[in-house]
Protein backbone atom coordinates (compact mmCIF):
# COMPACT_ATOMS: atom_id res chain seq x y z
CA UNK A 1 0.00 0.00 0.00
CA UNK A 2 1.25 3.51 -1.16
CA UNK A 3 2.33 5.86 1.75
CA UNK A 4 -0.02 8.91 1.65
CA UNK A 5 1.91 12.09 1.53
CA UNK A 6 1.55 14.20 3.76
CA UNK A 7 -0.66 17.66 3.42
CA UNK A 8 1.28 21.38 3.78
CA UNK A 9 0.04 23.29 6.14
CA UNK A 10 -1.61 26.46 4.41
CA UNK A 11 -2.71 30.16 4.76
CA UNK A 12 -4.95 30.88 1.64
CA UNK A 13 -5.67 34.07 0.86
CA UNK A 14 -4.60 37.63 1.54
CA UNK A 15 -6.82 37.68 4.82
CA UNK A 16 -5.35 33.62 5.79
CA UNK A 17 -1.97 35.60 5.04
CA UNK A 18 -1.92 38.66 6.83
CA UNK A 19 -3.77 37.00 10.03
CA UNK A 20 -0.44 34.20 10.17
CA UNK A 21 2.07 37.32 10.09
CA UNK A 22 0.17 38.82 12.37
CA UNK A 23 -0.17 35.62 14.72
CA UNK A 24 3.71 34.70 13.89
CA UNK A 25 3.51 31.83 12.40
CA UNK A 26 6.53 31.02 10.21
CA UNK A 27 5.93 31.10 6.15
CA UNK A 28 8.31 29.11 4.53
CA UNK A 29 7.20 30.65 1.41
CA UNK A 30 4.51 32.14 -0.97
CA UNK A 31 3.23 30.97 -4.22
CA UNK A 32 1.15 33.70 -6.27
CA UNK A 33 -0.27 34.84 -10.00
CA UNK A 34 0.92 37.48 -12.08
CA UNK A 35 -1.24 40.39 -12.75
CA UNK A 36 -2.40 40.74 -9.01
CA UNK A 37 -3.42 44.11 -8.16
CA UNK A 38 -5.29 46.33 -5.31
CA UNK A 39 -4.97 47.50 -1.59
CA UNK A 40 -5.06 43.71 -0.38
CA UNK A 41 -2.82 42.53 -2.56
CA UNK A 42 -0.24 45.69 -2.22
CA UNK A 43 -0.70 45.27 1.67
CA UNK A 44 -0.05 41.72 2.00
CA UNK A 45 3.14 41.15 -0.39
CA UNK A 46 4.73 44.55 1.49
CA UNK A 47 4.37 42.66 4.71
CA UNK A 48 5.70 39.90 3.69
CA UNK A 49 8.85 41.87 1.89
CA UNK A 50 9.24 43.16 5.43
CA UNK A 51 9.74 39.41 6.66
CA UNK A 52 11.61 38.49 3.74
CA UNK A 53 9.32 35.69 3.04
CA UNK A 54 10.24 34.51 -0.58
CA UNK A 55 7.73 35.01 -3.56
CA UNK A 56 7.09 32.32 -6.31
CA UNK A 57 4.85 33.13 -9.31
CA UNK A 58 3.01 30.41 -10.69
CA UNK A 59 0.21 29.68 -13.09
CA UNK A 60 -3.20 29.99 -11.57
CA UNK A 61 -3.61 26.31 -12.61
CA UNK A 62 -0.57 25.19 -10.02
CA UNK A 63 -2.58 27.32 -7.19
CA UNK A 64 -6.41 25.85 -8.07
CA UNK A 65 -4.12 22.08 -7.81
CA UNK A 66 -3.18 22.80 -4.27
CA UNK A 67 -6.53 24.28 -3.45
CA UNK A 68 -9.92 24.62 -4.46
CA UNK A 69 -10.77 26.99 -1.55
CA UNK A 70 -11.47 30.85 -3.03
CA UNK A 71 -7.30 31.59 -2.64
CA UNK A 72 -7.59 34.98 -4.67
CA UNK A 73 -4.55 34.59 -6.64
CA UNK A 74 -1.59 33.48 -3.67
CA UNK A 75 -1.44 30.93 -1.01
CA UNK A 76 1.28 30.52 1.78
CA UNK A 77 3.11 27.55 3.22
CA UNK A 78 3.02 27.72 6.41
CA UNK A 79 6.15 25.42 8.76
CA UNK A 80 4.95 23.40 11.58
CA UNK A 81 7.44 24.43 13.97
CA UNK A 82 8.47 28.05 15.29
CA UNK A 83 12.56 28.88 14.53
CA UNK A 84 14.74 30.14 17.34
CA UNK A 85 16.89 32.68 17.37
CA UNK A 86 20.67 30.96 17.04
CA UNK A 87 22.34 33.82 19.66
CA UNK A 88 19.76 33.09 22.44
CA UNK A 89 20.06 29.66 22.02
CA UNK A 90 23.65 29.71 22.15
CA UNK A 91 23.52 32.07 26.00
CA UNK A 92 20.83 30.09 27.12
CA UNK A 93 23.12 26.55 26.66
CA UNK A 94 26.44 28.51 28.32
CA UNK A 95 23.98 29.59 31.37
CA UNK A 96 22.95 26.06 32.17
CA UNK A 97 26.95 25.46 32.23
CA UNK A 98 25.92 23.10 28.92
CA UNK A 99 28.93 22.40 26.02
CA UNK A 100 27.35 24.06 23.12
CA UNK A 101 26.84 21.62 20.40
CA UNK A 102 25.67 23.03 16.86
CA UNK A 103 25.02 21.86 13.22
CA UNK A 104 25.34 24.41 10.40
CA UNK A 105 23.33 22.74 6.96
CA UNK A 106 24.89 24.61 4.62
CA UNK A 107 22.75 24.08 1.49
CA UNK A 108 20.92 20.78 2.74
CA UNK A 109 18.09 20.68 -0.18
CA UNK A 110 16.96 17.32 0.68
CA UNK A 111 13.80 17.51 2.93
CA UNK A 112 14.76 13.45 4.13
CA UNK A 113 18.46 14.32 4.91
CA UNK A 114 17.23 17.25 7.27
CA UNK A 115 14.68 14.94 8.92
CA UNK A 116 17.30 12.13 8.95
CA UNK A 117 20.11 14.43 10.72
CA UNK A 118 17.45 16.43 13.04
CA UNK A 119 16.69 13.09 14.79
CA UNK A 120 20.60 11.93 14.77
CA UNK A 121 21.31 15.49 17.03
CA UNK A 122 18.30 15.37 18.87
CA UNK A 123 19.27 11.98 20.13
CA UNK A 124 23.11 12.55 20.69
CA UNK A 125 22.47 15.91 22.74
CA UNK A 126 22.37 18.59 20.42
CA UNK A 127 20.97 22.23 21.26
CA UNK A 128 19.83 23.54 17.41
CA UNK A 129 20.39 23.01 13.81
CA UNK A 130 20.89 26.13 11.68
CA UNK A 131 19.64 26.28 8.17
CA UNK A 132 20.09 29.22 5.62
CA UNK A 133 17.12 31.51 4.68
CA UNK A 134 17.31 30.14 1.16
CA UNK A 135 18.52 27.58 -0.72
CA UNK A 136 18.01 24.99 2.23
CA UNK A 137 15.71 22.10 2.55
CA UNK A 138 11.55 23.38 4.10
CA UNK A 139 10.64 22.25 7.55
CA UNK A 140 7.14 20.82 6.49
CA UNK A 141 5.51 17.88 7.74
CA UNK A 142 7.46 15.39 5.40
CA UNK A 143 11.13 16.67 7.26
CA UNK A 144 8.96 16.55 10.85
CA UNK A 145 7.66 12.70 9.84
CA UNK A 146 11.29 11.73 8.97
CA UNK A 147 12.59 13.24 11.78
CA UNK A 148 10.42 10.90 13.92
CA UNK A 149 9.15 14.25 15.78
CA UNK A 150 12.59 15.54 16.97
CA UNK A 151 12.11 18.60 14.65
CA UNK A 152 9.67 19.57 17.10
CA UNK A 153 12.11 19.08 20.07
CA UNK A 154 15.33 20.37 18.43
CA UNK A 155 15.38 24.38 17.85
CA UNK A 156 16.05 25.11 14.56
CA UNK A 157 17.51 28.69 13.73
CA UNK A 158 17.27 30.46 10.33
CA UNK A 159 20.31 32.78 9.05
CA UNK A 160 20.52 35.01 6.24
CA UNK A 161 23.78 33.08 5.65
CA UNK A 162 25.95 29.98 6.11
CA UNK A 163 28.21 32.35 6.91
CA UNK A 164 26.99 34.75 9.25
CA UNK A 165 26.36 31.81 10.93
CA UNK A 166 30.18 30.79 11.17
CA UNK A 167 30.67 34.58 12.12
CA UNK A 168 27.93 34.53 14.75
CA UNK A 169 29.02 31.24 16.38
CA UNK A 170 32.60 32.17 16.87
CA UNK A 171 32.45 35.42 18.13
CA UNK A 172 30.61 33.51 20.89
CA UNK A 173 33.69 31.46 21.22
CA UNK A 174 32.02 28.36 19.38
CA UNK A 175 34.63 26.48 17.50
CA UNK A 176 33.28 25.63 13.54
CA UNK A 177 34.50 22.76 11.85
CA UNK A 178 33.66 21.77 8.07
CA UNK A 179 33.19 18.60 7.05
CA UNK A 180 35.21 17.84 3.32
CA UNK A 181 36.62 15.23 2.02
CA UNK A 182 39.63 16.87 1.08
CA UNK A 183 40.84 17.59 4.57
CA UNK A 184 43.29 16.41 6.45
CA UNK A 185 42.65 15.73 10.12
CA UNK A 186 40.29 13.43 11.46
CA UNK A 187 37.43 13.71 14.00
CA UNK A 188 39.38 12.11 16.52
CA UNK A 189 42.16 14.07 16.13
CA UNK A 190 40.40 17.36 17.35
CA UNK A 191 39.45 18.13 20.77
CA UNK A 192 35.78 18.13 20.89
CA UNK A 193 35.43 18.63 24.42
CA UNK A 194 34.83 22.21 23.81
CA UNK A 195 31.88 24.23 22.07
CA UNK A 196 31.69 23.18 18.51
CA UNK A 197 29.75 23.96 15.49
CA UNK A 198 29.92 21.48 12.33
CA UNK A 199 29.37 22.62 8.86
CA UNK A 200 27.87 20.11 6.80
CA UNK A 201 27.73 20.50 2.94
CA UNK A 202 24.67 20.34 0.75
CA UNK A 203 24.01 17.16 -1.41
CA UNK A 204 25.44 18.26 -4.39
CA UNK A 205 27.45 21.69 -4.24
CA UNK A 206 29.04 20.77 -0.44
CA UNK A 207 30.33 23.69 1.53
CA UNK A 208 30.47 26.92 0.13
CA UNK A 209 34.07 28.00 0.30
CA UNK A 210 33.63 30.89 1.91
CA UNK A 211 32.94 28.83 4.90
CA UNK A 212 35.62 26.93 3.92
CA UNK A 213 37.86 29.31 4.40
CA UNK A 214 36.79 30.86 7.36
CA UNK A 215 35.72 27.43 9.48
CA UNK A 216 38.64 27.13 12.17
CA UNK A 217 39.21 23.74 10.99
CA UNK A 218 38.44 21.31 8.14
CA UNK A 219 37.94 17.31 9.36
CA UNK A 220 37.04 14.42 7.05
CA UNK A 221 35.72 10.80 7.76
CA UNK A 222 38.31 8.42 7.34
CA UNK A 223 37.23 5.44 4.72
CA UNK A 224 38.27 2.62 3.47
CA UNK A 225 35.75 1.62 0.70
CA UNK A 226 35.63 2.47 -2.75
CA UNK A 227 33.11 4.63 -2.52
CA UNK A 228 34.41 7.98 -2.05
CA UNK A 229 31.62 10.05 -0.14
CA UNK A 230 29.01 9.47 2.78
CA UNK A 231 25.41 10.55 3.07
CA UNK A 232 25.42 14.26 4.65
CA UNK A 233 22.88 12.48 7.36
CA UNK A 234 24.78 9.74 7.81
CA UNK A 235 27.75 11.96 8.19
CA UNK A 236 26.31 14.01 10.43
CA UNK A 237 25.22 11.36 12.48
CA UNK A 238 29.16 9.73 12.96
CA UNK A 239 30.19 13.55 13.70
CA UNK A 240 27.57 13.94 16.31
CA UNK A 241 28.84 10.55 17.65
CA UNK A 242 32.58 10.77 18.08
CA UNK A 243 31.75 13.98 19.79
CA UNK A 244 29.42 12.49 22.42
CA UNK A 245 31.94 9.83 22.78
CA UNK A 246 34.56 12.21 24.01
CA UNK A 247 32.23 14.36 25.88
CA UNK A 248 31.18 11.19 28.22
CA UNK A 249 34.88 10.10 28.47
CA UNK A 250 35.98 13.10 29.62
Amino acid sequence: MREQKSKPLLAIGFHAIEAALIAGKQIDKVMLTKGLHGELYHNTTKLLKEHQIPLQFVPIEKLNRISNKNHQGMIAFLSPISFGNLEEIVSITFERGEIPLILLLDGVTDVRNLGAIARSAECMGAHAIVIPESGSAPVNEDAVKTSAGALMHLPICKTKTGLDAVQLLQSMGITCIAASEKAEQTPQSIDLKHPVCFVMGGEEKGISNNILRTADHLIRIPMKGITTSLNVSVAAGMLLFETMRQRMLS
